[in-house]
């Protein structure tokens, strides 16, 4: 599981926002695995982040 797989995921649901637990589930892998390939699309911000209504819980979504 790469990237690549996150990325896609989020673009194929553009205009939603995600969290990495319902990002693992859907892709069907684990959640450090997500958080990993996350963290690496958010430095070459590729995807957009923001701050859920949970404390410390951010949901992501495609950039474009």
């Amino acid at each position: 599981m790469g990237q690549q797989e996150v990325y896609d995921f989020l673009r194929d649901k553009r205009g939603n926002w995600f969290t990495t637990r319902q990002i693992s589930e859907a892709l069907e892998v684990s959640v450090g695995s997500v958080t990993n390939n996350i963290a690496k699309l958010k430095k070459n911000r590729e995807i957009l982040y923001r701050q859920a209504e949970r404390a410390n819980q951010y949901v992501y979504a495609f950039k474009h």
